[in-house]
């Protein structure tokens, strides 16, 4: 056996020539260390006027505490139980009363174009833009987008200073970048860090937000960031700060961008009609795992895997089979299966495409003719004229907006009732009732105010993009 060989230490001489010899090459180490950090002061000296900062204020419930007087009176004399409160009584209408928020957002053109998260400003009843010359502009909304998270306004103003948009597809993991924004209202803050990762997807199971690929930074995102832009070192927008992964809600090193690629698509639709209509395939998929992989001979995991094909779909009439394994979408290679709604949304309805499968062996390239996906269309919410509160089946509704593929009314809020019991949920799109078609609120209410008081009712729903049948208890 051979054993390594043992070396003597150093005596008092050698540690001497040691520590010389640091000295010599320790200070280019450090100078050449220090020039190849970037200086982000010009760049935000540059870019400092094209931010802005958003407050929004809204109407909400005012919490029904009890006065002094009442807790008082109450510990005073016994309850009578004549003097109890009628539990069957029509509940009161909640007292609103006005809450403001702050958020940031950055121009995007010198006409007063607007840009900043769907969160920061939907239903809000009034909304401000402050400019870093102390300006400050009514705002009026264009469109709302929920599933990208993006908003865009208008203020009236011309001349105004414009952000640079820049490449997010060319954006690599490493980049430097630079966030300004206004965190807790600290108004036209700036951090830094790097780009942590690409593609990635929120990890909440919020399936509303499988649209999006989010660039991952560790860059220091607070509550007052959303909305506000990340820079690369060309002073170029590259993402639109959204979301942080935290247990604390601030900072922990983990945020998330929207693209400036898919921001600007959505923009683009935003400006031109106000809403975002995003192409549907029609399929339920699930990740590839390394037993999947292997037992359909895949040489390694990858793509989507297709559990099931809605019937009618452009998925079914392209040819595509439940066990196909989707490998990529329009060229773009599918690694994971959060990628192929991600590829697929970036298309409008109507576009063609060409899907590659893996089946029995061999891929197929087929084409798909993409469909119209509803529920990826968010109308605008507007704070006034808002729909009735609750009826019998315990909902509250909107009319979809036209761009819709299909009629019916959206599902705002549930509240305890028989839609509840039923399983629908908020998002949801009601297209028959009682066997009845629906067009609008209106006839909404009116079928609603028909329906019998006892037994079962059947209602038709489409939750992204696939239809179902539900059975409402009315007893």
């Amino acid at each position: 056996m051979t054993f390594p060989k043992l070396l003597p230490l150093p005596n008092q001489s050698d540690w001497a020539r040691v520590g010389l010899l640091t000295l010599l090459i320790l200070p280019g180490l450090v100078s050449g260390a220090a020039v190849s950090l970037p200086n982000f002061a010009d760049l935000v000296e540059a870019n400092a006027a094209t931010i802005v900062e958003i407050s929004a204020i809204r109407m909400v419930e005012r919490p029904d505490f009890p006065s002094q007087q009442d807790l008082e009176e109450f510990l005073r004399r016994r309850i009578d139980p004549n003097e109890l409160p009628d539990l069957e009584a029509e509940p009161e209408e909640p007292e609103l009363r006005p809450r403001g928020s702050v958020g940031s957002g950055f121009i995007l053109t010198s006409d007063g174009f607007v840009v900043t998260n769907h969160h920061v400003v939907a239903g809000a009843q009034e909304i401000t833009v402050h400019l870093t010359d102390r300006r400050e502009f009514e705002a009026q909304v264009v469109g709302l987008d929920e599933p990208s998270d993006l908003a865009l306004l208008k203020i009236d103003a011309s001349g105004l200073p414009a952000v640079r948009v820049g490449d997010s597809d060319a954006v690599r993991v490493g980049d430097w970048v630079l966030a300004i924004g206004s965190p807790f209202g600290l108004e036209f803050s700036a951090a830094a860090g790097i780009v942590s990762a690409k593609g990635r997807s929120i990890p909440d199971g919020n399936s509303r937000y499988n649209y999006m690929s989010f660039i991952q930074s560790d860059v220091a995102i607070n509550q007052g960031n959303s909305g506000g832009p990340l820079f690369n070192l060309d002073g170029e927008v590259i993402g639109i700060n959204s979301q942080i992964l935290s247990s604390t809600g601030t900072s922990a090193g983990i945020s998330f961008s929207i693209p400036s690629n898919v921001a600007l698509n959505v923009v683009e639709q935003l400006r031109e009609a106000g809403i975002v209509q995003r192409g549907l395939l029609g399929v339920q998929i699930k990740e590839v795992t390394y037993a999947l992989a292997e037992s359909f001979d895949l040489d390694r995991p990858q793509g989507a895997f297709v559990d099931l094909v809605s019937p009618g779909s452009p998925a079914e009439a392209a040819g595509i089979q439940i066990e196909d394994i989707i490998l990529s979408f329009n060229g773009q290679e599918i690694i994971n299966s959060t990628d192929l709604p991600f590829f697929v949304g970036q298309n409008r309805p109507g576009t063609q495409s060409e899907v590659l499968v893996y089946r029995n062996g061999r891929q197929l390239a087929l084409n798909v003719t993409l469909g119209s996906s509803p529920l990826n269309v968010t109308q605008e919410e507007v704070a006034e004229a808002q729909p009735e509160r609750r009826n019998p089946l315990g909902l509250r509704v909107a009319d979809l907006n036209p761009a819709y593929s299909v009629s019916g009314v959206q599902v705002l809020e549930v509240f305890d009732g028989p839609a509840q019991q039923a399983g629908i949920l908020e998002g949801d799109v009601i297209v028959a009732l009682n066997r009845q078609e629906i067009t609008s609120m209106e006839q909404f209410s009116a079928v609603v105010e028909s329906l019998p008081a006892q037994g079962y009712v059947q209602v038709r729903i489409v939750r992204e993009g696939v239809g179902t049948t539900l059975a409402l208890d009315m007893n």
